[in-house]
């Protein structure tokens, strides 16, 4: 009985995935990579434009939700702030545009999912504003493959100190 367990103990350890890892199309899943690439340069370059062509046009999907510490430090100056709230990414591009320190965000453990028509990035990032990070947290991407390629459809993200 004690081999017995201790076989499937070991067969459980060694079929079990050690992490996260992309799947998909392998084509597809290095399309989706080099959206995210091609956002993290266009906010280094201040190109709002850039970071437009990388979105669906027509949906402005954009939602920050406050981790808990962030969201408690904002109630205590404003006692009736929601924990999420929503943008477009044509305010982010526009500020991305405008802003006249340099600007950068780092992504890691960068995770890609899609079946070839749709598709999603996941990641964790640092948020850097003139050389300090000002934000940090997780986000994620829906994406679609559309009739020029990927584009991000919706973004969800995480903020927080």
């Amino acid at each position: 009985m004690r081999l017995l367990h201790a076989l499937l103990l070991a067969a459980a350890f060694f079929c079990a995935p050690l992490h996260a890892a992309d799947s998909g199309p392998a084509g597809d899943v290095a399309a989706i990579r080099q959206v995210v690439q091609q956002f993290q340069a266009a906010i280094i370059a201040h190109d709002g434009k850039a970071i437009g062509g990388l979105f669906l046009p027509d949906h402005d999907s954009w939602l920050e939700v406050l981790d808990d510490a962030a969201w408690a430090e904002v109630k205590q100056r404003h006692p009736d702030a929601p924990k999420y709230r929503s943008s477009t990414w044509k305010k982010f591009a526009g500020f991305v545009q405008k802003d006249p320190k340099p600007i950068e965000e780092r992504f890691y453990n960068v995770r890609i999912d899609t079946n070839g028509a749709v598709g999603s990035a996941y990641f964790d990032f640092d948020f850097i504003e003139d050389g300090k990070v000002t934000n940090r947290g997780s986000e994620t991407w829906q994406m679609v493959r559309a009739g020029d390629g990927w584009k991000i459809a919706a973004m969800l993200y995480s903020a927080g100190r």
